[in-house]
């Protein structure tokens, strides 16, 4: 599916489809198409909406988790949009929790996919190998289950992010904000109906991250998929779209 990305602002996002609003975000080293599989089902009946997070530009002194939420926060506000199914994968997740928690007469439904907030293990933290082609190749790979959903397009992607020293002074500012903010007391108070969709194999935030969610997010359901990494809706988007469609009919 073609997506069109649109440009208001300083935003750019893809806005597809009417209907009740899902609002999906991104990770650090993600993008718009990370969510084709979702927007392809969904746009048909819902109104899907995902802004490009301004990671590898926003002001360095704003490069962390409460910058990505202003950021959010003011995307919502120019769209006038209401009643959120809010969806995020790895950052992403920590975002649509704080947003969360900030803003709760706004979100209706959450739903976390590899989400950090309580635990990641990633190369956000530290300075990625400039020029090593091999390394960052085996890192994407690392986030799959099946390495070859780590197509040759994404590597040279995070490649070229890599070989920036502006953009890797923002990863490893945002990666560190992450770190540092730990979720465990506050999404005590998260009340909306929660999904948790979870890879079974997922190295970056492992099963026991998923369930440490679920039993900190009261009510929340949790749902594993087989041999599956960090990025269900990328490397099982059937699978991912069946559990998340039961999930939006029953709530």
């Amino acid at each position: 599916m073609d997506l069109q990305i649109k440009e208001e602002g300083n935003y750019k996002f893809i806005d597809e489809g009417q209907g009740e609003v899902l609002l999906l975000l991104h990770g650090l080293f993600g993008a718009l198409s990370n969510w084709n599989g979702v927007v392809s089902a969904f746009s048909k009946n819902y109104r899907v909406v995902i802004p490009l997070m301004p990671i590898y530009e926003m002001p360095l002194r704003e490069a962390g988790v409460n910058g990505l939420v202003k950021f959010v926060e003011g995307f919502v506000k120019l769209k006038s949009l209401t009643s959120l199914t809010l969806l995020g994968n790895s950052l992403g997740g920590h975002i649509a929790l704080v947003y969360t928690l900030e803003n709760p007469d706004q979100v209706k439904r959450l739903v976390l996919t590899g989400s950090s907030g309580l635990f990641e293990d990633s190369m956000g933290g530290s300075f990625p190998k400039r020029g090593n082609y091999e390394y960052i190749k085996e890192r994407v790979a690392y986030t799959f289950y099946r390495p070859e959903t780590a197509t040759e397009e994404l590597i040279e992607e995070v490649f070229d992010i890599t070989n920036s020293n502006s953009k890797c002074l923002r990863i490893i500012a945002i990666a560190k904000s992450a770190q540092r903010h730990n979720m465990a007391r506050d999404i005590t108070r998260i009340q909306v109906p929660t999904l948790l969709i979870w890879g079974l194999n997922d190295t970056i935030t492992p099963p026991q991250v998923a369930h440490e969610f679920n039993r900190l997010i009261k009510g929340s359901e949790l749902h594993f998929i087989d041999e599956c990494g960090h990025a269900p809706m990328m490397e099982h988007p059937e699978a991912f779209n069946v559990v998340l469609n039961k999930f939006l009919q029953k709530t």
